[in-house]
């Protein structure tokens, strides 16, 4: 697993509280997952102090498709060889358009 966040660690990156950091996950426009710690916000998710660009756009079609958080998480940095890489990895090179394809149709 990469490297975890707290929401105090998201919310001073982003600049803002961590009410808004819990409103961004309750948005899908950032992914938390439960970890060990409780719950958590991958690094990598982040560019810098913002989401990842598409970020919100693919969390809402998993979401949408049954995926929980954690599935999600899973599917987002799961290694693919037709890609190359993750669909995050993907996502940072803003390479979105085969991501949302590839996480729309999981919904059929």
């Amino acid at each position: 697993m990469s490297e975890m966040l707290s929401y105090t660690e998201v919310a001073t990156r982003m600049g803002v509280g961590v009410t808004g950091v819990k409103q961004l996950i309750t948005d899908h426009k950032l992914l938390a997952i439960k970890t060990e710690q409780g719950m958590a916000v991958p690094a990598e998710a982040l560019d810098g102090d913002v989401p990842v660009k598409h970020l919100s756009g693919v969390l809402t079609l998993l979401h949408d498709a049954g995926y929980t958080p954690e599935q999600a998480y899973t599917w987002l940095t799961t290694a693919d060889d037709s890609l190359p890489g993750t669909p995050l990895q993907a996502l940072h090179e803003n390479r979105a358009t085969e991501i949302k394809r590839r996480a729309q149709a999981l919904a059929f």
